[in-house]
């Protein structure tokens, strides 16, 4: 079992509750998308999976192993595991790609060989590998803010592939991307990780995206799981149910696309 989630709750320190009473069980090398409005507690969740929050509430086992319970070189190894795409990769601006990529695996090589791999890059074959498939093998040894938020996104995903983990969590992997290189990468990212055995959950805004590339949808709607179903389960009841009561009016920077419902209460967030 990859992920186990039992009653778990989370409570920021203001006092703001995140998620509650989430049970959750995801297997060895499933795919699973997060669905949910913004503020529903996908990136709260996906924290708490990538071991940077503690639970204040119930029991969480990643890969066989109990983060809390971890310290210093056991938590490290259990995060060596664990890949992170971000929605905006936190890449130093002046980073060339290629040492970004290669960051990906610093916490499973020697300290010597990780600042090392920091001045000079120690495998540009295999950076170059993982950057093939998003099409940026051009961008190799480009600085990171020569590129766009799209490729930038990108380049994330390439630290992840080369980094092999066990699991990967991504939280909206492709906002920067327009609609065809979004269902590309999307369609790699899954692809790549059904090959390699490799456990997916990822938050999805654009809720078509989610349906044809997870086999498995989650609705999360207020820190609490609305619906836990295969994708060809989830129905126009659950996702109005979801996001029932959305405001319709100028959506957040980070907010999809909506399209209303016949009656103009309720916008379902859509990807074209």
């Amino acid at each position: 079992m990859s992920i186990r989630l039992d009653g778990v709750g989370l409570a920021h320190a203001n006092g703001f509750v995140a998620l509650q009473d989430i049970n959750l069980h995801i297997a060895d090398g499933e795919r699973v998308a997060i669905i949910g409005s913004s503020g529903a507690g996908k990136t709260s969740l996906l924290r708490l999976l990538g071991t940077s929050l503690t639970p204040s509430a119930g029991s969480l086992a990643l890969l066989g192993s109990q983060p809390a319970q971890l310290r210093g070189r056991a938590l490290r190894r259990l995060r060596s595991r664990i890949g992170l795409i971000h929605q905006s990769p936190p890449l130093p601006p002046r980073q060339r790609v290629i040492t970004a990529v290669l960051a990906g695996r610093l916490g499973q090589w020697s300290l010597p060989r990780a600042l090392l791999s920091l001045c000079y890059p120690l495998d540009i074959p295999g950076a170059r590998a993982a950057l093939t498939p998003l099409d940026l093998q051009d961008k190799l040894f480009a600085r990171c803010d020569q590129l766009s938020g799209g490729q930038l996104q990108r380049v994330g995903i390439a630290r992840v592939l080369y980094q092999k983990a066990e699991l990967l969590l991504a939280d909206e992997p492709v906002s920067a991307m327009d609609p065809v290189l979004a269902e590309h990468i999307l369609a790699l990212l899954c692809q790549l990780a059904s090959q390699r055995g490799s456990t997916l959950v990822a938050s999805l805004h654009a809720v078509d995206l989610a349906l044809r590339h997870f086999p498995r949808v989650i609705g999360l709607r207020q820190g609490q799981l609305l619906f836990d179903k295969p994708a060809a389960e989830v129905s126009e009841q659950d996702l109005h149910q979801l996001y029932a009561n959305q405001s319709l009016g100028t959506p957040p920077a980070e907010a999809p696309t909506m399209d209303a419902d016949s009656h103009g209460n309720s916008a379902i967030p859509r990807c074209f």
